[in-house]
């Protein structure tokens, strides 16, 4: 109203306050196993949709939307809607202080510890990161949920990655993979073409490096938006691959997303879409058979499973959740 114009001060989102101990002890019988799994998701990977939550831990669409509404009203999660050029963005959640309370109650350890700020946790709806950290939720999200056999055992966000391997290579995520008769530990690497092809092939000097050190060999994934972007790629990739002191060390397939078909029911990276970088045949295969083209493939260590101790000067470290949420009778 005229007499009581707009401060700038009441455009202002309230500061989140701390949940009373009264609504933490409500949360101990509300929250379910896969809600509980939902906040390590969110710790772990930052940001998920309703529609990949849906696909990775709801029978149907309707069932997720209506209980990350209710987990929402409990003040464990938060969201925000991106706003787009064309058409309208799913919603967007992440950790809200009181889920962060929960996990931190869980592994013994002070919120402080986890290093979890919700400035932060919300910061990535402004984020330059964003469409990246949502694509690489989306790419796990289609292989954890494609049919016919595979299985993904293990996904580890950037953060992770990071704090493991950071002084050497820092991938996108991690993953191990599963089919009958195979298992595919990898590196992901997921481009957008943001950045240029010499950045992209200088990355390999890093995981030679890695390789070296652990003496295990673990292959890297690029998976690249078109097939004019890969055609590209591949040429950069390989001059660099070829230096590396030991290039079997490194083994790397390349695939593009403009190859999956859309007409398919359930499109995913485990479709036959990649090619090995050195390989001369042109023909693609699907994920689980890229093993073949790469002898003396070793795994590398699963999560312990068991919260990390709180360094001096680092977060305490929670287990890597699992992508499915854990099987319960009667929760649907």
């Amino acid at each position: 109203m005229i007499n009581r114009p707009l401060r700038q001060s009441d455009l202002r989102a309230p500061r989140p306050g701390r949940a009373p101990a009264t609504d933490h002890a409500r949360l101990v019988v509300r929250l379910t196993t896969r809600d509980r799994w939902i906040l390590r998701m969110l710790h772990e990977h930052r940001v998920l949709t309703t529609l990949q939550l849906a696909a990775l831990g709801f029978p149907t669409y309707a069932k997720a939307r209506s209980r990350l509404l209710t987990l929402y009203r409990y003040r464990v999660l938060d969201r925000f809607r991106p706003l787009r050029t064309r058409g309208s963005a799913p919603v967007h959640w992440v950790l809200a202080p009181a889920g962060a309370a929960v996990l931190a109650a869980e592994a013994g350890v002070e919120v402080r510890d986890l290093h979890y700020r919700h400035e932060q946790a919300m910061g990535i709806a402004h984020s330059l990161h964003l469409a990246h950290t949502v694509g690489v939720n989306e790419w796990f999200t289609a292989l954890t949920t494609a049919p016919g056999g595979g299985r993904v055992l293990a996904w580890w966000s950037e953060t992770r990655c990071r704090r493991l391997w950071g002084d050497l290579v820092r991938p996108d995520a991690y993953g191990r993979y599963t089919h009958p008769d195979t298992v595919l530990d990898f590196f992901l690497e997921y481009d957008l073409g943001t950045i240029t092809l010499s950045t992209v092939a200088n990355k390999l000097a890093g995981y030679a490096e890695l390789a070296r050190s652990t003496g295990i060999i673990t292959p890297v994934l690029l998976w690249v938006p078109t097939t004019r972007r890969e055609t590209t790629a591949r040429p950069a990739l390989l001059d660099t691959w070829r230096t590396l002191p030991d290039p079997a060390a490194v083994p790397v397939a390349t695939a593009a997303a403009d190859l999956l078909d859309p007409t398919a029911p359930h499109p995913s990276p485990a479709d036959r879409v990649w090619l090995a970088l050195d390989d001369t045949s042109g023909g693609r295969v699907a994920l689980h058979r890229l093993p073949a083209a790469w002898p003396y493939l070793l795994s590398a260590p699963a999560s312990t499973g068991t919260p990390g101790a709180p360094a001096d000067d680092g977060p305490t470290v929670l287990p890597a959740p699992a992508p499915h949420p854990p099987s319960v009778e009667g929760e649907r």
